[in-house]
Order: C-alpha cells, then structure tokens, then sequence
C-alpha cells in the first residue's frame, strides 16, 4: 500500500512519518525497515500483515487506570525506528517484514476479531506502531463506531505533522520515556530525547489518557537523579493524573552482559515518587 507522510525529491522519497526523515532512493528502504521506494511512490510494506496478534489484558502493555480488568485485541508488525541495545521485542523489531509470508488481515478483520474475542479495546503495540501509522489510523477510525477504543504502546518517535493526525484517534497511550539524558537517546536507541518529550506534550495536550514508561536499566539510567529528572518533567506538564511506570529490566539482546535491575532499586524509586506526589507503578517484578 502506497504511504502516507511522505514526498518526493526526485527519484528519492522523503518521509516524514519520524524525526529521521530518511531520504530513501529508489529501491531501498527506510530505517524502520518497513517502508520502501518502490516505482516512485514509498510503500507501506507492513499494511495489513501483523506479525503478532493476541488476546491481552490491559494492564499487560501495561496501563494502570485505563479500563482497568479489560481485554485489549493488541497487534504488531515487524521493524522499528529504533536501534534499541536492551530491546525486548528484537524479533519483531529487526524482523525484515518480506522475509515470511504472512497472512493479510484488513483494517475491518481486525475490529471484527476483537469483538469476537470480547475485547473492549483494540491496542496497537510489541514493535513500534508509529512505522505502521497507514495501519493504525485505518483500524482506529473504524473501531471508534463499532464501540472498540484505541491505546497505543509507542517510543513517541514521530514527527509533529504525523502525530497530529495520528493521536486524536488514539484514546490511551503509554510512551516509553527511555531517559531523561539526550545522550542515553543517542548512545543506546540512535534517536533524539526532544523529539519524543514533544511527542508525549502533544498527546498530554490533545486530553488523552496518558501513562509513561521508563525500562530502569542497572548502570545506565537507574541513579536516583535519573528518576528525579522524570518526575521533573512529569510535573512540567502540570497534571498529577499521569501515570508513572519503572520497569525492571532482564538481560536481553545486546544487553546480555548487563544483570537484572534489583528490585530494590524500584522501591527505592517508588519511594521517591511518593515523596514528590507521584503513585509509581512498578513493572516485570
């Protein structure tokens, strides 16, 4: 399916789904791996083709006050916009979406499974689903009348002309907030920290249900000024209702050598959200 969020500079197509903007000659593709020049035009490669589908609880993505008890139909694709070194989903998100056959299940399918499947919301989640925003925008706009509501589970790694589209269509969104440290951004993900606290105050500006994430990664981002600076922007935005998750982190990928984060490193945490009026949530204990 031909992409959205792009234009063309020649033979080269400019897109402007994430921050990258990768200028993508003829024949190749994109960062995210998922989009390609193709005849002139930049391709969605992974419209309508999960690669994972399942039943889940809400509370798995996770949210804590977004429909709490419910079941959630989640999907995802292959490829990412990040280079993360402690990713979780690396199968899905250096998967090359080609590589396999995979089954294609349109926008409509998937509502009609989550109704069959008793869910109450649909979430768009395991890569990162800003790199299938065609997908997700076609998905939410049908599920909203059918009684189906919309979370989204992203890095915030999108430009401002594709979010503006994307997220009035989006009841809940848990974003990851990796750091508080543009250097963590660059060194472990290759991306840049303003362009996703931009992201996470235009989603807090459009008045919907909003959660953050911060993956506690032992020797990397798990000093107690690491958290405080996390809850220094949480309070940037002037609203206390934002939930606040610290996961614990598990040696994975190309972070193997690095042990599990301690659990008491996030009661520690929690204790300092709790000095400052913040209900941290901890995660993967």
């Amino acid at each position: 399916m031909e992409a959205r969020f792009y234009r063309m500079d020649g033979d080269c197509a400019v897109c402007g789904l994430c921050p990258r903007r990768c200028r993508i000659a003829p024949g190749k593709r994109g960062a995210c791996q998922a989009r390609m020049n193709r005849d002139g035009k930049l391709i969605s490669l992974v419209y309508g083709v999960p690669a994972a589908i399942q039943n889940d609880p809400i509370e798995k993505k996770p949210f804590a006050e977004f429909m709490p008890g419910t079941r959630a139909f989640s999907i995802g694709t292959l490829g990412c916009n990040f280079f993360c070194r402690n990713c979780q989903n690396d199968s899905l998100s250096r998967g090359i979406p080609e590589a396999e056959p995979r089954r294609t299940i349109p926008p409509e399918a998937i509502v009609e499974a989550a109704l069959r499947y008793h869910c109450e919301s649909i979430a768009f989640t395991y890569n990162e689903p800003s790199i299938w925003t065609e997908y997700t925008m076609d998905i939410a706009q049908l599920a909203h009348p059918a009684g189906l509501k919309t979370v989204l589970v992203t890095n915030g790694y999108i430009t401002q002309e594709a979010a503006r589209e994307l997220y009035p269509l989006i009841d809940a969104a848990n974003i990851d907030l990796k750091s508080m440290d543009p250097a963590f951004y660059l060194d472990n993900c290759r991306g840049n920290l303003a362009d996703v606290l931009a992201s996470i105050r235009l989603f807090h500006r459009l008045g919907g249900h909003l959660e953050l994430t911060t993956l506690v990664i032992p020797g990397k981002n798990d000093r107690p000024e690491d958290a405080e600076a996390v809850f220094d922007f949480a309070e940037s935005l002037h609203d206390r209702s934002v939930v606040l998750h610290f996961s614990r982190f598990f040696p994975c990928y190309l972070m193997r050598g690095i042990p599990a984060t301690p659990p008491e490193t996030l009661y520690r945490i929690r204790e300092q959200g709790a000095k400052r009026g913040f209900s941290v949530r901890l995660g993967n204990l």
